[in-house]
Protein backbone atom coordinates (compact mmCIF):
# COMPACT_ATOMS: atom_id res chain seq x y z
CA UNK A 1 0.00 0.00 0.00
CA UNK A 2 2.57 2.64 0.59
CA UNK A 3 4.33 1.71 -2.15
CA UNK A 4 1.01 2.22 -4.48
CA UNK A 5 1.32 5.82 -2.76
CA UNK A 6 4.33 6.49 -3.29
CA UNK A 7 4.00 5.75 -7.08
CA UNK A 8 0.67 7.37 -7.54
CA UNK A 9 2.17 10.43 -6.08
CA UNK A 10 5.12 10.60 -8.26
CA UNK A 11 2.24 10.07 -11.23
CA UNK A 12 -0.18 12.95 -10.04
CA UNK A 13 2.80 15.30 -9.25
CA UNK A 14 4.06 14.52 -12.44
CA UNK A 15 0.55 15.38 -14.07
CA UNK A 16 0.42 18.67 -12.32
CA UNK A 17 3.62 19.66 -13.35
CA UNK A 18 2.74 18.99 -16.99
CA UNK A 19 -0.26 20.74 -16.37
CA UNK A 20 0.18 23.53 -13.69
CA UNK A 21 0.55 27.36 -14.95
CA UNK A 22 0.42 29.26 -18.04
CA UNK A 23 4.71 28.13 -19.16
CA UNK A 24 3.47 24.30 -19.36
CA UNK A 25 2.45 25.10 -22.82
CA UNK A 26 5.57 26.54 -23.75
CA UNK A 27 8.05 24.11 -22.29
CA UNK A 28 7.92 24.89 -18.40
CA UNK A 29 9.62 27.58 -16.91
CA UNK A 30 11.31 24.93 -14.47
CA UNK A 31 13.12 23.26 -16.54
CA UNK A 32 16.51 24.09 -18.20
CA UNK A 33 17.11 23.33 -21.93
CA UNK A 34 18.31 19.94 -22.28
CA UNK A 35 21.61 19.50 -24.40
CA UNK A 36 21.82 17.02 -27.40
CA UNK A 37 23.26 14.83 -25.00
CA UNK A 38 20.33 15.07 -22.93
CA UNK A 39 21.99 16.57 -19.98
CA UNK A 40 21.08 20.08 -18.47
CA UNK A 41 24.12 22.45 -20.22
CA UNK A 42 26.82 23.56 -17.63
CA UNK A 43 26.15 27.06 -15.79
CA UNK A 44 27.55 30.08 -17.69
CA UNK A 45 31.81 30.33 -17.23
CA UNK A 46 31.94 26.58 -16.57
CA UNK A 47 33.84 23.79 -18.75
CA UNK A 48 32.04 21.83 -20.24
CA UNK A 49 32.87 18.32 -21.75
CA UNK A 50 33.27 14.90 -20.55
CA UNK A 51 32.74 15.75 -16.93
CA UNK A 52 36.21 15.47 -16.06
CA UNK A 53 39.17 17.95 -14.44
CA UNK A 54 38.87 20.33 -12.12
CA UNK A 55 35.79 23.18 -13.52
CA UNK A 56 33.65 20.58 -15.22
CA UNK A 57 31.41 20.22 -12.25
CA UNK A 58 29.88 23.05 -11.29
CA UNK A 59 29.28 23.09 -7.04
CA UNK A 60 26.08 24.51 -6.94
CA UNK A 61 23.07 24.03 -9.30
CA UNK A 62 23.32 26.39 -12.59
CA UNK A 63 20.20 28.31 -11.13
CA UNK A 64 21.23 28.25 -7.40
CA UNK A 65 22.18 32.27 -7.55
CA UNK A 66 19.71 33.20 -10.23
CA UNK A 67 16.82 35.53 -8.88
CA UNK A 68 13.41 34.41 -11.01
CA UNK A 69 11.40 36.80 -12.22
CA UNK A 70 8.51 37.80 -9.87
CA UNK A 71 5.76 35.52 -11.74
CA UNK A 72 8.24 32.90 -12.68
CA UNK A 73 7.66 29.74 -10.45
CA UNK A 74 10.43 29.77 -7.25
CA UNK A 75 9.43 26.40 -6.42
CA UNK A 76 6.22 23.82 -6.37
CA UNK A 77 6.09 21.54 -3.68
CA UNK A 78 3.32 18.66 -3.56
CA UNK A 79 2.57 16.26 -0.69
CA UNK A 80 0.35 13.30 -0.82
CA UNK A 81 -0.63 11.06 2.06
CA UNK A 82 -1.00 11.72 5.86
CA UNK A 83 -3.77 10.40 7.75
CA UNK A 84 -6.51 11.31 5.37
CA UNK A 85 -5.08 11.00 1.91
CA UNK A 86 -5.06 14.26 0.68
CA UNK A 87 -2.80 15.78 -1.82
CA UNK A 88 -2.23 19.72 -2.02
CA UNK A 89 0.13 21.30 -4.36
CA UNK A 90 1.97 24.68 -3.25
CA UNK A 91 3.40 26.78 -6.11
CA UNK A 92 5.87 29.99 -5.09
CA UNK A 93 6.85 32.45 -7.45
CA UNK A 94 9.37 34.66 -7.62
CA UNK A 95 7.20 37.81 -6.17
CA UNK A 96 6.32 35.49 -2.44
CA UNK A 97 3.10 34.96 -4.39
CA UNK A 98 1.89 31.58 -3.55
CA UNK A 99 -1.05 29.19 -4.90
CA UNK A 100 -2.49 26.45 -2.88
CA UNK A 101 -4.15 23.49 -5.52
CA UNK A 102 -6.63 20.41 -4.55
CA UNK A 103 -5.74 16.92 -5.49
CA UNK A 104 -7.93 17.78 -9.07
CA UNK A 105 -5.43 21.16 -9.37
CA UNK A 106 -7.89 23.40 -8.43
CA UNK A 107 -7.10 26.71 -6.79
CA UNK A 108 -7.89 25.98 -2.65
CA UNK A 109 -6.33 29.39 -1.64
CA UNK A 110 -4.07 31.63 -2.61
CA UNK A 111 -1.41 34.98 -0.92
CA UNK A 112 1.82 36.32 -0.87
CA UNK A 113 4.59 35.38 1.92
CA UNK A 114 5.99 37.79 3.71
CA UNK A 115 9.43 39.52 2.47
CA UNK A 116 11.14 37.68 5.75
CA UNK A 117 9.19 34.40 4.95
CA UNK A 118 10.52 34.54 1.24
CA UNK A 119 13.90 35.30 2.33
CA UNK A 120 13.91 32.22 4.45
CA UNK A 121 12.76 30.09 1.47
CA UNK A 122 15.02 31.32 -0.96
CA UNK A 123 17.94 30.71 1.81
CA UNK A 124 16.53 27.12 2.81
CA UNK A 125 16.45 26.32 -1.24
CA UNK A 126 20.23 27.57 -1.63
CA UNK A 127 21.45 25.44 1.04
CA UNK A 128 19.24 22.17 -0.25
CA UNK A 129 21.28 21.97 -3.61
CA UNK A 130 18.71 20.31 -5.71
CA UNK A 131 21.58 19.71 -7.97
CA UNK A 132 23.22 17.07 -5.42
CA UNK A 133 20.46 15.51 -4.40
CA UNK A 134 18.89 11.93 -4.99
CA UNK A 135 16.16 12.18 -6.90
CA UNK A 136 14.41 10.06 -4.57
CA UNK A 137 15.01 10.29 -0.85
CA UNK A 138 15.02 6.53 1.06
CA UNK A 139 16.23 5.38 3.85
CA UNK A 140 14.89 7.04 6.76
CA UNK A 141 12.73 5.54 8.97
CA UNK A 142 8.60 4.62 8.04
CA UNK A 143 6.40 6.97 8.76
CA UNK A 144 2.68 5.53 9.34
CA UNK A 145 -0.11 7.93 7.82
CA UNK A 146 3.10 10.09 7.10
CA UNK A 147 3.67 12.35 4.12
CA UNK A 148 5.43 11.67 0.82
CA UNK A 149 7.04 15.81 -0.87
CA UNK A 150 7.97 16.05 -4.43
CA UNK A 151 9.63 19.45 -4.86
CA UNK A 152 10.55 21.08 -8.43
CA UNK A 153 13.33 23.84 -8.20
CA UNK A 154 15.98 25.16 -10.29
CA UNK A 155 14.98 22.45 -13.09
CA UNK A 156 15.32 19.63 -10.42
CA UNK A 157 12.88 17.06 -9.04
CA UNK A 158 12.82 15.34 -6.33
CA UNK A 159 10.62 13.33 -4.15
CA UNK A 160 10.76 11.60 -0.67
CA UNK A 161 8.96 9.73 2.44
CA UNK A 162 8.74 12.49 5.28
CA UNK A 163 11.04 9.89 7.52
CA UNK A 164 13.42 10.16 4.28
CA UNK A 165 13.86 13.79 3.66
CA UNK A 166 17.11 15.27 4.15
CA UNK A 167 17.80 17.79 6.82
CA UNK A 168 17.30 20.34 3.70
CA UNK A 169 14.43 19.66 2.45
CA UNK A 170 12.69 19.74 5.97
CA UNK A 171 14.14 22.94 6.20
CA UNK A 172 12.05 24.36 2.56
CA UNK A 173 9.35 22.47 3.84
CA UNK A 174 9.41 24.49 7.42
CA UNK A 175 9.63 27.81 5.00
CA UNK A 176 6.52 26.95 2.79
CA UNK A 177 3.03 28.53 3.24
CA UNK A 178 0.85 26.12 5.09
CA UNK A 179 -0.58 23.10 2.91
CA UNK A 180 -4.09 23.28 4.23
CA UNK A 181 -5.93 26.41 4.87
CA UNK A 182 -6.73 27.80 8.16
Amino acid sequence: MRAFRAVAGLVLGAALLAGCGPAASAGGDDTPPKTSTGSAPSPAGSASGSGTGPTASPTASPTASRVPAPGETLVRVTRTGGFAGQTHTLIVKGDGSWTRLDAKAKTEGTGTMPSAGLAALRTALQEADFAHLPRIATGGPTIYDGYFYTFVHGGYEVAGDQGSLPPALTKVVDALPSFTAG
